[in-house]
């Protein structure tokens, strides 16, 4: 499916957003299963960041 590269932008920026906020996130003070899930999530963030730039055009 293809996006408008504006489109791209804006889901980068949110995402971005997100994954700085959950970096952000005291992991000793979580339990086991919120910390599993936190470093899942970051890592998921991540991926999406770098696909989105990809197809942005490597900006």
């Amino acid at each position: 499916m293809k996006y408008p590269k504006t489109q791209l932008q804006e889901a980068h920026t949110a995402l971005l957003s997100t994954l700085r906020k959950c970096e952000k996130i005291d992991m000793a003070k979580q339990a086991a299963p919120q910390q599993t899930l936190l470093t899942r999530r970051i890592a998921a963030l991540k991926i999406a960041l770098e696909l989105i730039q990809r197809e942005i055009g490597g900006e």
